[in-house]
C-alpha cells in the first residue's frame, strides 16, 4: 500500500511539472507566433532564409535573427514555393511517444482514481477493524475498593436483605475461613424488588463494607447487532474480573439478557441473545471455576429469567427487597435528611407514616423537592410545611393555581370531597382522614387524603365495606345537596374503585356469605378474546353479579344515611373549604366535634328544603346566595 501512495505521489510530481513546462513553452511560442498570410510574405520578400516543418507548426528565423512561429496548414505548394525563393527547409518528422508514456497518458488518469479509492477503503477497513476489535470488550465500570465509600449504614430500610449478605461480605474479607470447613460462598445473589428500592445500593454496599473491586454494568451492555459479541463481552468481563479477584460483578436488569430461551429452532432460538446468556451460564458454573468472583443481578421481572440461570451453582441466594414499612421509610428519611439542613419543626414519624407505599428512592426525591420549595421561599432551613408539600406534590400532583373554576363549581367540589371525609369519619376501621382539598391537582378537581395509622398487609371485611362507603360519600354528597338530576360526572373514578372493591369481595377474597370462600376469577374473559374460558355457570354468574349489587347498594345507603345524620358538619366543611380551599386534620377534628372555623350563613331546616322544588335562577347575586346556603334534597 505505501509503495502505491508513493508511485501515485512521483506521477501526480511528473504531471504537474509537465504540465508547467507545456504552459511555460505554450506562452513562449505565443510571443513569436505570427499569421500564415505573414509567413508567406516574409518568404516572398526574401526575410526568411530557412524554416523549420513540424506536422502541425512552421517555425524559423529571419535574417535578423528575431524566431517566428506560424500554423502549418499543410499547403501542398507551400514547399514549392519556398524552393522558388531559395529558403532552406528542414522537415522533422514527429516521434510518437513511448509505449509508457502513451500508457500514462491514457490510463494514467483512471489509474490514479483507482490508487485514492484503494487508499480510502484501506483505512475505512482499518477503522472498522479497530472498532470490531473494541466490540468484544466489555462495558463493564471497574470502581476499585478506594473509591466505594458506600456502607452498610448508608442503607436503611432493607435490614433483613442486608443480614442476608453479611456472610457474603465476611467471605470476600476472610475466603480461608469457609474453605477449611469445605464450605462455598454463592456463586450469585439475585436481587429482586420494585424500582427504586435499593438493590443497587446494597450492591455498592456489599463492595464497599469488602473492600474488593466492583464491576458495574447493564444487562443491555452485553446485548449488540453483531452475533457474538454479547458472548465475547461476557468471556471479556470475566477474564477481567479474574485478574481483579476477589471482586464482585453486578449486572443490573439482567432480565434484558437472562429471559427465556426460546424452545422452537424456528423462533430465535439461536440468536445473540441467547448465545450471551449461554455463555454467562458457562462463565459462572461451568468447566472453569471462577472462584472468589461473586456476581449479583437486580431485576423486577424475576418471572422471565431463564431457570437455568436461577438455579443452585449460578444464582443460588434470591434476595427480596420489597417497598419499605413505616419504620423502614422513617430510617431512610433519617439518612436523607442529613444531607440537608432541617428545622425543629420537622416529625419524621409523621412524614413516614404519611407516605405509605413510598419506595427508597421516591423518599429521597421527596427531601429533594422539599429542599427546592424551601430554597424558592427564600429559607435557609427546611420545615415540615416543605416536606408536606413536597409529598402532595408527589401523591396528588403540582396546583393548578392558574385554573379558574365557577363559584357554582368550587362549591359543589367542596361538598363532594366533604362527603368522602365525613362519611370516612364515621365509618368503623376506616383510615383517619389527614387532609381535604379542593385545590385543582393533576386531573382532580379536589382530594381527600387518609393516611393510616400503621402498615397494614391485609383487610378485614368491614374495612373494605367503610372503604366503599367513603368513596361513594362523594357522590352522596352531590345527590343530597343538588338532587339526582344535578349530579356530575365527578365521581367516575371512585365508583371505578368501589365497584373493583366489591366484585374482588365477591370473587377473589371470598367474602360473600352467598357464594362462599371460592375464587371465580373473572367471568368477563373470553377465548375468542385471547383470556381463558370462564369455568362458571351462567347463574353463578348472575349470583355474582346480583351479590356485587348489593354491597354497593348497601354501603351507598349507609354514607347517604351518614350525610344526613351529620348535615350540619357537612355545610360547615364545605363552607371551611370555600374559605381556606385547604383545611388539615386538626381543622377537620374541630368540624366533627360540632365546631364551626367560621360563621356559616343561616341554613334553612332539612323538611322545608325536601318540600321545596328549585326553581331556575338567572340572576348571579341570588344564585350565589342559595349556593352558599344550600340544603339536602332528595
Amino acid at each position: 500500500m505505501k509503495k502505491i501512495l508513493k508511485m501515485s505521489f512521483w506521477l501526480l510530481l511528473a504531471i504537474a511539472v509537465f504540465s508547467l513546462f507545456k504552459q511555460i513553452n505554450f506562452r513562449s511560442e505565443q510571443n513569436y507566433q505570427i499569421s500564415y498570410s505573414d509567413f508567406i510574405e516574409s518568404v516572398r520578400t526574401g526575410m526568411i532564409n530557412k524554416v523549420d516543418i513540424q506536422h502541425d507548426q512552421i517555425s524559423g528565423k529571419r535574417r535578423n535573427g528575431e524566431p517566428f512561429v506560424t500554423y502549418n496548414p499543410n499547403d501542398a505548394k507551400l514547399i514549392d514555393e519556398l524552393l522558388e525563393y531559395e529558403v532552406e527547409i528542414d522537415v522533422n518528422k514527429p516521434e510518437p511517444p513511448s509505449f509508457l508514456m502513451q500508457i500514462l497518458m491514457s490510463w494514467g488518469p483512471i489509474l490514479l482514481l483507482i490508487a485514492v479509492w484503494i487508499y480510502f477503503m484501506r483505512k475505512q477497513q482499518n477503522a472498522m477493524s479497530g472498532q470490531q476489535g473494541q466490540f468484544g470488550k466489555s462495558k463493564a465500570k471497574l470502581i476499585v475498593e478506594n473509591q466505594i465509600k458506600i456502607k452498610f449504614h448508608d442503607v436503611a430500610g432493607v435490614e433483613e436483605a442486608k443480614q442476608d449478605v453479611v456472610e457474603v461480605v465476611d467471605f470476600l474479607k476472610a475466603p480461608e475461613k469457609y474453605q477449611q470447613l469445605g464450605g462455598q460462598i454463592p456463586r450469585g445473589i439475585l436481587m429482586v424488588g420494585p424500582p427504586g428500592t435499593g438493590k443497587t445500593l446494597l450492591a455498592k454496599a456489599i463492595a464497599g463494607e469488602a473492600g474488593v473491586p466492583f464491576f458495574s454494568l447493564s444487562g443491555s451492555d452485553f446485548v449488540e447487532m453483531f452475533v457474538g459479541v454479547g458472548a465475547s463481552r461476557v468471556r471479556d468481563l470475566f477474564k477481567q474480573a479474574k485478574e481483579q479477584a476477589p471482586c464482585i460483578i453486578f449486572i443490573d436488569e439482567i432480565d434484558a439478557v437472562g429471559r427465556h430461551r426460546s424452545s422452537s429452532a424456528g423462533h430465535g432460538g439461536n440468536d445473540e441473545r441467547e448465545q450471551t446468556l449461554n455463555q454467562l451460564l458457562v462463565e459462572m458454573d461451568g468447566f472453569s471455576g471462577n472462584e472468589s468472583i461473586i456476581v449479583i443481578a437486580a431485576t423486577n421481572r424475576m418471572d422471565v429469567l431463564d431457570k437455568a440461570l436461577l438455579r443452585p451453582g449460578r444464582f443460588d441466594r434470591q434476595i427480596t427487597l420489597g417497598l419499605p414499612d413505616i419504620k423502614g421509610r422513617e430510617q431512610i428519611l433519617n439518612v436523607h435528611i442529613n444531607n440537608v439542613p432541617e428545622a425543629d419543626d420537622v416529625n419524621l414519624h409523621d412524614l413516614a407514616r404519611g407516605t405509605p407505599g413510598f419506595s427508597g428512592a421516591e423518599l429521597a426525591n421527596l427531601i429533594n423537592e422539599a429542599a427546592l420549595f424551601a430554597a424558592r421561599g427564600n429559607k435557609k432551613l427546611i420545615h415540615m410545611e416543605d416536606l408536606d408539600k413536597a409529598r402532595d406534590k408527589i401523591i396528588m400532583g403540582v396546583e393548578k393555581k392558574s385554573m379558574i373554576m365557577r363559584a357554582e363549581d368550587k362549591l359543589m367540589t367542596a361538598y363532594h370531597e366533604a362527603g368522602h371525609a365525613i362519611v370516612g369519619t364515621f365509618l368503623a376501621e376506616h383510615d383517619p382522614v389527614y387532609k381535604v382539598s379542593i385545590m385543582p391537582r393533576g386531573g382532580a378537581l379536589g382530594i381527600t387524603m387518609f393516611l393510616p395509622e400503621q402498615d397494614t398487609h391485609s383487610a378485614s371485611k368491614d374495612k373494605l365495606e367503610s372503604q366503599i362507603a367513603s368513596l361513594f360519600g362523594g357522590r352522596v354528597a352531590e345527590e343530597l345537596i343538588y338532587g339526582k338530576n344535578k349530579i356530575t360526572t365527578g365521581a367516575s373514578n371512585d365508583i371505578e374503585r368501589a365497584t373493583q372493591f366489591a366484585r374482588d369481595m365477591v370473587t377473589k377474597w371470598g367474602l360473600s356469605e352467598r357464594l362462599g370462600p371460592l375464587d371465580y376469577g373473572d367471568k368477563n374473559q373470553q377465548p375468542y378474546f385471547g383470556g381463558q374460558s370462564s369455568s362458571m355457570s351462567e347463574k353463578t354468574a348472575q349470583q355474582i353479579d346480583e351479590e356485587i349489587r348489593r354491597i354497593i347498594d348497601d354501603n351507598y345507603q349507609k354514607a347517604k344515611q351518614i350525610l344526613i345524620d351529620h348535615e350540619q358538619i357537612l355545610h360547615n366543611m364545605a363552607n371551611a373549604l370555600m374559605q381556606w380551599e385547604t383545611i388539615d386534620k386538626f381543622q377537620i377534628e374541630q368540624l366533627m366535634a360540632g365546631q364551626k372555623l367560621a360563621p356559616p350563613p343561616p341554613l334553612p331546616p332539612l323538611e322545608e328544603k325536601e318540600n321545596k322544588a328549585q326553581p331556575e335562577n338567572t340572576n348571579p347575586e341570588i344564585e350565589n346566595q342559595a349556593l352558599d346556603t344550600p340544603g339536602l334534597a332528595n
